[in-house]
């Protein structure tokens, strides 16, 4: 949170401005000439959720300078905003020339790619955020402003358009919260209900929402829609809201969620996938849907008032959506793989940088996440230091939480009420603590269970658990002590056999970090190679000098590594780290490896130095995926993406190269690709041509095929010709006129 405050929020204000999201403001005011500054349409958001981040900082710590920031930003989309409300800039700026998305008329394109109420949502998000913050009318006022439009726009028997990108419904419940007016909380069921069954299941439209009971399409969209069910069954007491997000919530726990907490498998559409389809390096796990899955599963724990979902929340936020963002909080992943070559790194920003801007707005919220009340219930959700004021139906109290979690398990609070007062202190005792990773049977420990040992006023405390709470139900005084000792131990993780991408491979969790090996700690830079015997005792020590003072786990196991001209790996004995999951691609790209293999067979051996694999890889474009075609892993057929691969995507009909530049002058033969193909929904074809070049005096010359070049698409396309000696080879393709196209594996022989 305090990188946040320091680096981002400012990195990010700075980005806004160079990038031309502040500039589409100023032209729809007027005050700047009257084009697009920037690409996408929703890129307002990127504002909205900047104010939105920045208003919860100055709840954690006051700050004049970033307050003027604020008042002044507020200005500018105020006076971008048009009479009757309408915000939106993309239309503002030019109305009779819109972006082609926006559409000829006002929500036109809503269903589809307009992202008009998908603006409106952040803006009312950033609003609620700002007017709690602050307790300044200014944004809210705006956002009531545009809200009070939609009202009178859509409806039944007025625009019956549902949200296409789903988030709209979050922020009109939250302006029903702060005023009370019960249209908001009508327009925003009216959203949901006017929602399918025509639609496609990409923005969860293909039923009605009552009827969904699988997690479909869009992770993101299908997140904030889950979340806005919450919200609306919560405030309605919509019952047929509450069965369908219960079911959903059941298929993501017990079928497509990631050990990070990360949620949508497949970079085709950002979405789930199918049931128990959970590739690794090809994860897509967008950071987006991340944030978007610890809203949802905080809203079915304010539903409910159970840890299980609170457990799904923590392990989302210490992994899978802690990793989007650097230690230094200037570069940020979009997809967050479980395992990597080297082809993935952090960016400094992205075009459509909606990872980047919710990250901002998220982190300052943490604190929301640690304590909830109902009543006289007081729960503990989350540990982390912190002192707090709560007020509860009996009286006001304070609590202050010490501890090194999620380092060790001990926890220390100290309770203060104004006055002795009597109420339940609910503390979590999470699902990791009792050998269970996530609520279902998608992922099991092999470790035995613990006791949790709870003290009040240093004497031990019998307790009982209800709905995962250790309850302690006393009347309070001033001074009382409560510390808990949650049984931290290294935890062998096995999916569920279904799961084929894990089949054969174990995750180590201590606590709820979940960690990964990374080539920097390891022999020679490589992880993939890396064989472990699952039952290898695992070793944990604390470096505070490491990455922010991180655990490390120790093990031992084995390096794997293949030879010309046999199928016999050499093996090797070598010491195995790991580190936090969240903490790698700190220290510049590499292997990576969360599943580590504990058979032989499912290892990725270190390539045998073969003509290619010592070769030089360079290309047309400049791209660290080029490393794929020498690593010697092989496809199961053309759209493999479970293995790395290397594509021109999006060029097309072009002509294109890659070259290998030998260690020393090599006779060659022959040669084959292995070509990738993502068809039919995906941008790379089989080439339309493709030809190989040898270096002669340092001159391209063609070799002299004795057999076809082959285009095929699932298998090696091979090609023969007269043998030449030489220092490089250049292979050059002729790419589709509609498509590009890539490659998994090029063969020089």
């Amino acid at each position: 949170m305090q990188t946040n405050a320091d680096v981002t929020i400012p990195y990010i204000l700075q980005k806004c401005r160079e990038d031309g999201r502040i500039d589409n403001f100023l032209a729809a005011a007027g005050k700047k000439p009257r084009k697009l500054y920037s690409v996408y349409p929703f890129d307002d958001t990127d504002i909205y959720k900047w104010i939105e981040g920045a208003s919860y900082a100055l709840q954690v710590e006051p700050n004049p300078k970033l307050a003027l920031y604020l008042d002044t930003l507020i200005g500018i989309i105020g006076d971008a905003q048009e009479k009757d409300g309408y915000l939106y800039t993309f239309r503002t700026i030019n109305p009779a020339q819109p972006h082609e998305w926006v559409g000829a008329k006002r929500w036109v394109n809503e269903e589809i790619l307009s992202h008009e109420l998908y603006d409106a949502g952040h803006l009312y998000e950033a609003a609620y955020a700002h007017y709690n913050a602050t307790g300044k009318k200014s944004l809210l006022n705006i956002a009531l402003k545009n809200a009070d439009l939609l009202v009178k726009d859509f409806g039944y028997g007025k625009e019956e358009e549902y949200p296409g990108h789903q988030i709209v419904e979050i922020g009109l419940a939250k302006l029903y919260r702060i005023t009370g007016n019960k249209k908001y909380l009508d327009l925003a069921k009216f959203f949901l209900d006017v929602r399918g069954p025509k639609g496609e299941a990409y923005n969860q439209a293909d039923k009605k929402v009552v009827n969904q009971e699988e997690a479909e399409g869009h992770a993101v969209r299908a997140t904030y829609m889950y979340s806005g069910m919450a919200d609306v069954a919560a405030l309605t007491g919509d019952s047929n809201y509450l069965k369908a997000i219960d079911a959903i919530w059941e298929d993501v726990v017990n079928k497509k969620i990631y050990i990070t907490g990360g949620i949508g498998a497949t970079n085709n559409g950002e979405a789930f996938g199918d049931a128990y389809d959970l590739p690794n390096m090809s994860a897509y796990a967008e950071t987006c849907a991340s944030i978007a899955n610890v809203y949802w599963n905080n809203r079915m724990f304010l539903l409910h008032g159970d840890a299980k979902y609170i457990d799904v929340l923590e392990r989302t936020l210490y992994n899978g959506l802690l990793s989007g963002v650097s230690l230094h909080g200037d570069k940020f992943f979009y997809p967050n793989p479980l395992a990597s070559m080297g082809q993935h790194d952090r960016s400094g920003w992205f075009a459509c940088a909606c990872c980047i801007s919710n990250m901002t707005r998220f982190l300052p919220s943490v604190p929301g996440y640690v304590y909830a009340q109902n009543n006289n219930d007081l729960y503990v959700n989350l540990f982390m230091g912190n002192s707090s004021s709560i007020k509860l139906a009996s009286g006001k109290i304070g609590i202050t939480q010490s501890t090194n979690y999620p380092w060790d398990g001990k926890i220390d609070f100290i309770i203060t009420p104004e006055q002795p007062i009597a109420f339940a202190l609910r503390i979590r005792i999470p699902g990791w603590a009792q050998q269970q990773p996530i609520p279902g049977d998608l992922y099991t420990s092999t470790e035995s269970k613990l006791p949790v040992v709870l003290t009040v006023n240093g004497k031990p405390f019998t307790y009982k658990v209800e709905k995962g709470y250790a309850v302690i139900k006393r009347n309070w005084k001033k001074g009382d002590k409560v510390a808990v000792e949650l049984p931290m131990q290294p935890m062998h993780i096995l999916a569920n056999n279904k799961v084929k991408a894990d089949t054969g491979r174990f995750a180590i969790q201590y606590g709820p970090v979940i960690y990964c090996l990374e080539g920097v700690d390891n022999k020679d830079s490589l992880v993939q190679n890396i064989v472990v015997d699952k039952a290898t005792p695992l070793q944990v020590s604390y470096n505070t000098g490491l990455l922010n003072g991180i655990n490390v786990i120790t093990t031992s196991g084995q390096g794997t590594k293949r030879q010309l001209n046999t199928n016999a790996l050499l093996t090797a004995q070598q010491t195995v780290k790991a580190i936090p999951y969240y903490a790698w691609d700190n220290r510049g790209s590499g292997e990576m490896e969360v599943w580590v293999p504990f058979t032989q067979s499912v290892s990725r051996p270190q390539p045998a130095p073969t003509v290619a694999n010592t070769s030089k890889v360079t290309a047309s474009i400049k791209s660290k995926s080029i490393r794929a075609m020498n690593d010697q892993l092989e496809p199961v057929d053309s759209k493999d993406n479970t293995v790395p691969y290397f594509h021109w995507w999006p060029k097309k009909d072009t002509t294109e190269w890659v070259q290998y530049t030998f260690d020393a002058p090599h006779t060659v033969t022959s040669s084959k690709v292995y070509w990738f193909d993502d068809g039919p929904w995906g941008g790379c074809r089989i080439p339309a041509a493709w030809k190989i070049y040898y270096l002669k005096d340092g001159a391209w010359v063609p070799v002299k095929n004795t057999t076809p070049y082959e285009i095929a698409k699932d298998k090696y396309n091979g090609v023969t010709f007269e043998a030449v000696t030489t220092t490089a080879l250049k292979l050059e393709v002729q790419l589709p006129v509609d498509n590009s196209t890539g490659i998994h594996e090029w063969v020089v022989e």
